[in-house]
């Protein structure tokens, strides 16, 4: 099971310059979504006029889902200045491979709690690590795309894009470094985050092909 709780109010806002889209996923039911928080949040924001259009909906990690939802929004997604996703890093990674030339902003972090997970048709993977960094990498998760798991860049020893631990898995960060340049957003590369915190999570991370 998956519990998403959300970020620091004010770390989000700072994030938010412009107009937003909201994406509200209430998902499968093994992940565990702030209802409550995600709508105070998202009510201080339309009332200091950023929201553009909030969707509600679920298992945005559907691909052809998210597709046929977003498309009767394609106006106010195209009006706002970022997208701002509730849901947990998998939704939040489907939503900015897609709209890959919006900035997309996680609104909360994914812890991992014991117990079973439902089958979704899942194109990402999420490291349930309880502190999200897709903010920070253009929506690609650095714990799970870099088979070393690094938060503050590459290790230099990717060849012809690939890692060198896993020769068949692209450098994680060599496809964040591409993705932060499309958004404009290299400065996020230049200012590396803090010192990742170990104890937010509880799970080991294993080398996979991608």
């Amino acid at each position: 099971m998956l519990i998403t709780q959300l970020k620091d109010k004010e770390k989000l806002t700072s994030l938010l310059k412009g107009k937003v889209f909201i994406i509200n996923c209430h998902g499968c039911k093994e992940v565990y979504f702030p209802e409550e928080d995600a709508k105070a949040f998202e009510s201080e924001l339309e009332k200091a006029g950023k929201v553009t259009g909030v969707i509600t909906t679920d298992y945005i990690c559907n691909l052809e889902n998210l597709k046929a939802r977003l498309e009767v929004h394609k106006k106010e997604i195209e009006a706002a200045d970022a997208v701002l996703v509730f849901s947990c890093g998998v939704g939040v990674q489907t939503v900015a491979e897609y709209l890959e030339n919006k900035r997309v902003y996680a609104a909360c972090d994914t812890l991992h709690l014991p117990g079973s997970q439902g089958v979704t048709p899942l194109e990402f993977e999420c490291g349930h690590c309880g502190e999200c960094y897709l903010n920070m990498t253009g929506g690609i998760c650095p714990i799970v795309a870099c088979s070393k798991g690094l938060v503050n860049g590459q290790c230099g020893g990717a060849k012809n894009g690939k890692c060198e631990v896993c020769p068949d898995m692209e450098c994680g960060w060599e496809r964040i470094t591409k993705r932060l340049q499309k958004l404009g957003k290299m400065e996020n590369y230049k200012n590396p985050t803090q010192l990742r915190d170990y104890s937010t999570f509880l799970e080991t991370k294993e080398c996979k092909e991608s």
